[in-house]
């Protein structure tokens, strides 16, 4: 039920403000129930339970006399209560079924596959599935082996696989006018990362229309970020030729193999596809820390379990030269020359040092928000020991791992294709993990790992991570600079 938005007392009882996010309180002298007869004493301004604002006295009289400080606060209210009343309708309509996955209400009456979707005899009622629905969250930096980890999600059977669709938010930001662009600021577009999360794990995917630029036409789109590392919306019944392209080990050869192989992606067949797994699976670097993620945890909606993959900050900045030559010029000029030179740009790996170590500190806290709900994963740990991390984050998010899984990991981890096979390109997950895990030391000059262990020195320390002082040290491979370091679940 809403919350009661507008509440009436007589003055001489106290007003039952019990569960009132937002209100406007009139306070009447007159002890009668006809609203003709009323005789307002006072107008309050209620937010969270309290009574903030005062005013609009009239005495025993007939005439109240406001201050247009008044009026211009019982406005800002009146809108705040108008927005809630808003929110709290939607939020009860949320995703394509109401009161969830498996119960349904006609929200899309003119769309057949909206009918099907909710008949109740093609969906199962009972409440165990309801309550062993998980939703995973990959959470990480860019160029931290988050594509390859995810793939441990996506070839799952049961569980529907979204990558980075939080593209399409930051995209739409970063695309407003000049003047919008400034008007937002960093909470705006956390909210809608958030809100757009909350909308995919109820398998709403028609929410992105929001988003997707071009706009959908028809719930039908040909803009859908990386749409090709999503099996799910490569296969029936989003793809008619059921994800045909796809290699045997579950790789693609590169990222536009789906949409040639099953057109544009139907965004209602995409929910559906989502509503027919066990579970669903996202993958975003867009999401500085975890302490971003807090409402989410505490939704009593979700099951939200996070997994926060980090990597070397050294590997990192390694691996963001080699894939983004043009972005990182200035440091490829520094790599070649041993000299720094004076445009390069040292804030972006500094943030993402900085976002780790929050990170990390958060969960050292132990908030209660967060626990059994975090699992820290270096990567390095993950490509020297596959197998047994793979089994590790399953356990974690309380799935069993499937043979299909089992089958990748074996097929993906010790490859040894040329660099001219077509199966390499910018995103591949074909590699051979245990030598890729510590290789940027043999490609970053002294000079700029010298300044990244002065940039990152905590951060390196609180994840594991040794650092070096000579050229020698940085050269030597039979000396590993990852610490043994178990990371435990929170609980």
């Amino acid at each position: 039920m809403p919350p009661k938005l507008f509440r009436t007392c007589n003055s001489a009882d106290g007003p039952d403000l019990t569960d009132t996010p937002v209100a406007l309180l009139t306070v009447v002298t007159d002890d009668t129930t006809d609203a003709a007869l009323f005789s307002p004493e006072s107008i309050c301004i209620v937010v969270e339970d309290e009574i903030l604002r005062e005013g609009c006295s009239g005495g025993g009289g007939r005439r109240m006399e406001c201050s247009w400080k008044t009026v211009l606060l019982l406005v800002c209210a009146s809108l705040g209560v108008q927005y809630t009343a808003i929110r709290t309708l939607r939020d009860s309509l949320s995703g394509p079924c109401h009161g969830g996955v498996y119960h349904c209400q006609s929200r899309q009456p003119k769309d057949s596959r909206w009918r099907a979707l909710c008949d109740d005899n093609t969906l199962p009622m009972e409440t165990s599935a309801m309550a062993s629905r998980r939703h995973i969250l990959l959470f990480s930096t860019t160029r931290s082996g988050s594509s390859f980890t995810g793939q441990l999600f996506n070839q799952h059977p049961g569980i529907f696989y979204a990558f980075e669709p939080l593209y399409h938010v930051q995209q739409a930001f970063t695309n407003s006018s000049g003047r919008l662009r400034r008007a937002l600021d960093r909470r705006a577009l956390l909210g809608a990362y958030r809100d757009l999360l909350l909308n995919l794990y109820t398998c709403d995917l028609r929410f992105l229309e929001n988003y997707i630029r071009p706009e959908p036409q028809d719930h039908v789109t040909g803009s859908f970020f990386r749409r090709s590392s999503s099996r799910a919306l490569c296969s029936a019944p989003v793809c008619p030729k059921g994800g045909e392209g796809a290699s045997a080990s579950g790789s693609q050869p590169d990222e536009t193999w789906c949409p040639k192989k099953c057109g544009a992606l139907n965004l209602t067949l995409a929910s559906i596809a989502c509503l027919s797994r066990g579970h669903v699976a996202i993958k975003t670097v867009r999401v500085p820390e975890v302490g971003d993620l807090r409402t989410l945890t505490e939704d009593p909606r979700l099951d939200l379990r996070i997994v926060h993959l980090v990597r070397d900050p050294r590997a990192i900045l390694a691996s963001r030269m080699m894939a983004f030559s043009e972005q990182f010029r200035a440091w490829k000029i520094w790599n070649a020359t041993g000299r720094q030179p004076r445009y390069v740009d040292l804030s972006q790996i500094t943030s993402t040092c900085r976002d780790m170590a929050d990170s990390a500190e958060t969960m050292l806290q132990r908030p209660a928000w967060l626990r059994g709900r975090y699992l820290l994963v270096r990567y390095e740990d993950l490509a020297l020991n596959p197998k047994e991390k793979a089994q590790e984050i399953y356990r974690f998010v309380g799935l069993e791992m499937d043979e299909n899984v089992h089958s990748w990991i074996a097929q993906n981890t010790n490859n040894s294709a040329p660099p001219t096979s077509k199966w390499n390109y910018k995103y591949s997950t074909t590699r051979d993990s245990k030598a890729t895990a510590e290789s940027w030391r043999l490609r970053l000059g002294f000079d700029i790992v010298r300044t990244l262990q002065s940039l990152c020195n905590d951060t390196l320390s609180l994840l594991g991570y040794r650092v070096v002082h000579s050229v020698a040290d940085l050269r030597n491979m039979s000396n590993s600079l990852v610490e043994p370091r178990t990371f435990q679940t929170l609980l």
